[in-house]
C-alpha cells in the first residue's frame, strides 16, 4: 500500500535525521565522506522542500484557517533558513575544519527542530483537517513529484 502524505514525509524525516547524524559525528579527517554525505543530504532536503511547498503546504494551508495559516507560512521560513544561509554556508566551508563541524550541527539542529515541530503540531492537525483518502492522494502527489525531481537532479 502506498503512503499517505504523512508517512511520506516523516519517512523523509527520519532519512535526513540517519544522515546528518552521520555527517555530525564525522571529524575534520573525513575531507571525502563528509562533501559526499553534505550533497547526499542537500540533494534530499531540496526534495523534501520542493514537495512540501508545492504540494502539503498548500493544501494545509487550503484546509483550514488562520492556525494553518500560520503554520505553514512558519514551516516555510523554516525551510528558507536553511536553503538560503545555512546550507549554502556549509557546501561553502572547507571539510576539515571545525568550522564545517560547527555548521553541520547547526543544520542538524534546526532540520530536527523543524521535523520535531511538523511532526507535534502540524501533522496532527492535518489528520483532522484530512481524510484518510485525501491523505493517501497527497502521498500519491507528493511520491510521483519526489521521483520526478530525484530524475532531475
Amino acid at each position: 500500500m502506498a503512503q499517505d502524505a504523512i508517512e511520506l514525509l516523516k519517512a523523509d524525516h527520519e532519512e535526513v535525521k540517519g544522515m546528518l547524524e552521520e555527517l555530525t559525528s564525522t571529524t575534520p579527517q573525513a575531507t571525502k565522506t563528509r562533501p559526499e554525505l553534505l550533497q547526499k543530504i542537500a540533494k534530499e532536503l531540496k526534495i523534501h522542500t520542493k514537495i512540501e511547498e508545492e504540494i502539503f503546504y498548500p493544501a494545509f494551508k487550503n484546509s483550514g484557517g488562520a492556525d494553518h495559516n500560520t503554520m505553514n507560512y512558519e514551516a516555510r521560513e523554516e525551510h528558507r533558513a536553511v536553503e538560503a544561509l545555512v546550507l549554502p554556508d556549509l557546501e561553502k566551508t572547507d571539510p576539515a575544519t571545525d568550522e564545517f563541524s560547527g555548521r553541520a550541527k547547526v543544520l542538524k539542529e534546526m532540520v530536527e527542530h523543524h521535523a520535531e515541530e511538523e511532526e507535534e503540531s502540524m501533522f496532527p492537525v492535518a489528520k483532522e483537517s484530512f481524510t484518510t483518502e485525501q491523505l493517501e492522494e497527497l502521498g500519491q502527489q507528493m511520491a510521483a513529484r519526489k521521483q520526478e525531481l530525484q530524475a532531475q537532479m
